[in-house]
C-alpha cells in the first residue's frame, strides 16, 4: 500500500470559476440575489468564484461587453469554468446556443446552478425541491 495521503487529506486550491448573469430588470435587490445564488453554489461545491460579469442591456449581441470579458477570463490559467444561475441567462435559445458553444469551445465547463431537468432523487435525499439540478446538490433560487 502506498504511503502516500490521500487527495481528500492534501491540501488542494478549489476551481476557479466566473460567473454570468443577465440582469435586464429587477433593481439591485434582484442582482444581490442573482450573484448570491452564484456564491452559495459555490460554497456547497468547493468552487472559487472569481468574478460575476453582468449583462444589463436588453440588446442581444452574441458578442456584448460582458459575455467578452467572460470568454476571456476562461482563458486565464487554472480556470475551471463559467457559472450561470439558469440557461436562460445566455439570451434567447439562438443566442443561448452560440454562447454555450463558445463557452464549451474555450474549454471550459458549463455549470448552470439551477437546471430545467428534474431530478428527485436528488430532491428526496436533501429535502430540496425537484428542480435541484445535480446530485448531492440543493437548489438555490434568487
Amino acid at each position: 500500500m502506498d504511503d502516500e495521503l490521500i487527495t481528500e487529506r492534501r491540501p488542494v486550491a478549489f476551481p476557479q470559476v466566473f460567473g454570468y448573469v443577465r440582469h435586464i430588470a429587477g433593481g439591485l435587490a434582484r442582482h444581490a440575489a442573482l450573484v448570491d445564488c452564484l456564491s452559495e453554489y459555490c460554497r456547497w461545491h468547493e468552487l472559487n468564484l472569481c468574478g460575476v460579469f453582468t449583462e444589463c442591456d436588453t440588446t442581444v449581441a452574441i458578442r456584448s461587453p460582458a459575455f467578452v470579458g467572460l470568454v476571456d477570463a476562461l482563458e486565464l490559467p487554472d480556470t475551471y469554468g463559467a457559472m450561470i444561475p439558469a440557461l436562460s441567462h445566455l439570451g434567447p435559445k439562438s443566442l443561448g446556443t452560440e454562447r454555450k458553444r463558445q463557452i464549451t469551445a474555450s474549454g471550459a465547463r458549463l455549470i448552470v446552478v439551477r437546471s430545467l431537468k428534474p431530478t428527485t432523487e436528488c430532491a428526496s435525499s436533501l429535502g430540496a425541491s425537484p428542480t435541484s439540478s445535480r446530485k448531492g446538490t440543493r437548489d438555490v433560487r434568487p
